[in-house]
């Protein structure tokens, strides 16, 4: 695709992830809400394609997206534990000012990055920990529905609702990308859970990238890379999207880090 593509949350550790490996492939548009420093702005970015605005600035946002084709939607409120305050202005309202501004733009595709916090209580008591264990073939594939374990996962949640609307009123290619650990390294090894969704940067590029490339109508996927233990079906993203993901958290030892 050779039209430019705007990424929101370009500072934030998924849009690092993306940034680092296929930084170099697309026509960018980086929006974050603090300004980025040179390291973390690919090579041949221009200054101008830079915006530092907050995704409720409607008219910020309206510029930045004017002229793409593809959204790739990360900004918001990353932790598990915000507050509703926070979760309704950044990660809904600033959600719902992205879609409109989008769908006013002409946007052909839009993926958005909603979390497994959106499914998180599906985890329940009687499932756990063999859930987290590669014997256990109970699996998440994207069709049911979400069952947020806090705020954050309900505003992820709410995000998917608003995609849904305007694919179905704006006729605008979605994809729901509901990322699991994303590390750079690997989970701890005593972090079962953490092992189970794990997902690499490379992957995590690589399936955004995918984002960009195929042609879908509406799709919830799972974003993890290919591990021994999983609880999350990566079926979906494998047949629609292409997603052909390399790493496994089996093959690792040593540390990891936060959930998105």
């Amino acid at each position: 695709m050779d039209d430019p593509v705007l990424l929101t949350g370009a500072g934030g550790r998924v849009g690092q992830a993306i940034l680092r490996h296929i930084g170099t492939d697309y026509d960018w548009r980086l929006l974050d809400r603090e300004p980025l420093s040179d390291d973390k702005i690919p090579e041949g970015v221009a200054d101008e394609a830079v915006y530092a605005a907050d995704i409720t600035d409607r008219e910020a946002v309206e510029e930045a997206v004017s002229g793409v084709r593809a959204v790739i939607h990360l900004a918001g409120d990353p932790r598990p534990e915000a507050p509703w305050n926070s979760v309704l202005q950044n990660n809904i309202d600033g959600t719902h000012t992205v879609l409109e501004a989008a769908a006013e733009a002409g946007v052909e595709k839009f993926a958005f990055a909603s979390s497994n916090h959106a499914v998180g209580n599906y985890e329940t008591a009687d499932r756990t920990p063999d859930l987290y264990r590669s014997h256990d073939d109970f699996r998440l594939d994207g069709t049911e529905l979400p069952r947020p374990s806090n705020l954050y996962g309900v505003s992820k949640a709410t995000g998917e609702i608003l995609t849904r609307y305007y694919h179905d009123e704006y006729g605008i290619s979605v994809v729901n990308v509901r990322i699991g650990n994303l590390t750079e390294g690997h989970p701890p090894v005593d972090y079962e859970r953490g092992q189970a969704m794990w997902l690499s940067y490379r992957d995590c590029a690589h399936l955004f990238a995918r984002c960009i490339e195929a042609d879908y109508e509406f799709e919830t996927v799972y974003g993890i890379s290919n591990n021994d233990r999983k609880y999350y079906s990566i079926d979906r993203a494998k047949e629609v999207l292409g997603f052909d993901p390399i790493d496994n958290s089996a093959e690792f030892e040593d540390e990891g880090g936060d959930e998105e």
